[in-house]
């Protein structure tokens, strides 16, 4: 049994082809942390939702959750509807302990990433 897990937490989308990238990072993720259950979930328009994949990690007896969002910022969604999931998650799973960290496009590193990557866009 896997003794830590890790959501990464993505927004979704009507077009399933917009999961591709994030699903790609969840299978990068999860290659690098074997030690680890890495799964992905969605906020909305796509399954499963965060509520979801983190049940099931309690259910395989994972008491110790930390949530990626994917966003770029942190934005409403961040801000008022993930603290609000993350509290029926804590009502939910009485000593789960749940860590949610800011968005991913806020780490310094993925900004330099992204510069690079706009800089070679350029040619």
């Amino acid at each position: 049994m896997k003794a830590r897990g890790l959501i990464l937490f993505a927004h979704g989308a009507r077009a399933a082809s917009w999961a591709a990238p994030f699903e790609r990072l969840c299978e990068a993720t999860a290659a690098r942390l074997p030690q680890a259950e890495v799964a992905l979930a969605f906020l909305e328009l796509m399954t499963p939702g965060l509520s979801d994949v983190a049940a099931a990690m309690v259910a395989r007896g994972i008491q110790d959750i930390t949530v990626v969002p994917v966003f770029l910022g942190q934005g409403g969604h961040l801000l008022r509807d993930l603290p609000a999931l993350a509290d029926e998650l804590r009502a939910a799973h009485p000593g789960l302990r749940l860590n949610i960290v800011g968005a991913i496009g806020e780490d310094e590193g993925v900004q330099r990433a992204m510069a690079d990557c706009c800089v070679a866009a350029l040619g």
